[in-house]
């Protein structure tokens, strides 16, 4: 037999998802009323959703800026498909917290793709002199230089890439970090 769904039950996952109503409801009924349960599944779907928005196109996006104390800045440019998107609240809050990340953890690359292989290399053997556990501090090395890796400063149970396909499958659009500059103060 199908658990009762109540409205005010659909209601309280989409305030805390996000998700679409009907969506919300889906899940309700998959999981049998357990709410717990239809979080994980909405998480999952979106997050599915997000890895096939990523091929689109981002043409549009905004720039966001950050100072902090006169002492560092960060600006960032993230991509999204309509200017629909770049003007709407949760991809403003979103580059929001990318900024404020930026200027306290000081990643240096976007994802481990972009780090030039003779710097992961020098960094390997560097690794090897020290000892063992070598792929396991480098992997604790991509945490702290590229931002996608790094945990979020306002959860630390999430990476930044969850952040960001979080809100890809909110929002519906692909989203991209295009870029980002980070200044400080006495730093070369």
């Amino acid at each position: 037999m199908a658990a009762v769904i109540s409205s005010e039950l659909v209601k309280n996952l989409r305030d805390q998802s996000g998700a679409p109503m009907m969506d919300c409801k889906r899940a309700l009924e998959e999981a049998r009323g357990d709410f717990s349960a239809a979080v994980r599944i909405l998480k999952e779907k979106g997050l599915a959703k997000a890895e096939k928005k990523l091929a689109r196109v981002t043409k549009e996006g905004l720039i966001s800026s950050y100072v902090h104390q006169n002492r560092v800045g960060v600006l960032l440019e993230i991509g999204c498909e309509t200017d629909f998107v770049a003007r709407c609240p949760d991809l403003q809050m979103l580059s929001k917290d990318l900024v404020l990340q930026i200027a306290s953890m000081a990643p240096r690359y976007i994802s481990r793709e972009q780090i030039p292989s003779e710097e992961v290399d020098l960094k390997r053997r560097a690794l090897k002199e020290e000892g063992d556990f070598v792929e396991k501090r480098l992997e604790e090395w991509f945490t702290q230089v590229c931002l996608l890796e790094q945990a979020f400063i306002r959860d630390p149970g999430q990476r930044i890439k969850d952040v960001v396909s979080g809100a890809v499958a909110k929002i519906g659009e692909n989203i991209i970090i295009k870029r980002f500059a980070r200044f400080e103060i006495g730093e070369v």
